[in-house]
């Protein structure tokens, strides 16, 4: 009976601890679909003072695919990803558009491009795309990476991966990490995991449900589950359920 239960205690961490690494580091990230043209050009050399009128004669948030960091990281600073569409913002939106540089604080010297078009923002940063909002080749959330290499296999980079939505309120752009749809579905698959993995315990021991298990590291296994996969759970449950 003690060494069914020492087994399962070191088993099950090891198990969830391997798979929370292949989760962040190894998993696939979703196809790069930034236009190859977008990748190549130099947005260095843009005014970014003539910004494109946003008055609907042109492409729809909606119509461009998705901006995806290539890698861990772009080689150079790449061209606008929105630079053809000219969608009027929302409701609420505040126009940030433009080249931003830190003056104060720990910001000094940081240099990022914010894009804008209908519910759609853009952050061009540090090595960085981040792209949230509507688009033709996948879904709202920002699923990229960090950007920081951890470590290297050969010539293959590996960073962790991120995910995270930027909704306007009432003219202020609130980040939130992973998302709704990861927030969750991770929160549903901590409780899973920790209902999986308390029944496996429960038979492998013999024990009876008063058993006490740790919560923490299934929500933590919860939680980067979301980070994969809550937002195509998530419009896959909304479009089942509202046939949309």
């Amino acid at each position: 009976m003690i060494k069914k239960l020492l087994t399962a205690v070191v088993l099950v961490p090891l198990c969830l601890i391997l798979f929370l690494f292949w989760l962040g580091f190894l998993s696939s990230r979703p196809p790069l679909t930034t236009d190859p043209a977008t990748l190549a050009g130099d947005g260095s050399a843009l005014n970014y003072c003539e910004l494109p009128q946003l008055d609907g004669s042109g492409k729809l948030a909606v119509d461009i695919p998705k901006g995806n960091t290539p890698g861990c990281g772009y080689a150079h600073y790449p061209l606008p990803i929105l630079a053809q569409c000219t969608e009027p913002l929302p409701e609420g939106a505040a126009d940030i558009r433009g080249l931003w540089l830190g003056v104060e604080g720990g910001h000094v010297g940081h240099i990022e491009r914010v894009e804008q078009c209908g519910s759609r923002t853009v952050m061009t940063s540090s090595g960085i795309i981040h792209d949230y909002g509507p688009n033709s080749t996948a879904g709202l959330n920002t699923d990229d990476t960090e950007g920081s290499v951890l470590f290297t296999v050969g010539n293959d980079e590996y960073c962790p991966r991120t995910s995270a939505s930027m909704i306007w309120d009432d003219g202020v752009l609130n980040f939130h990490v992973f998302g709704w749809g990861p927030v969750v579905v991770g929160t549903f698959a901590g409780f899973l995991w920790g209902a999986l993995v308390g029944i496996g315990m429960m038979i492998a021991t013999g024990r009876s449900r008063r058993v006490r298990i740790p919560f923490g590291p299934w929500m933590l296994a919860g939680a980067w589950t979301g980070v994969a996969w809550g937002q195509p759970v998530w419009n896959w449950y909304l479009g089942s359920l509202f046939g949309t």
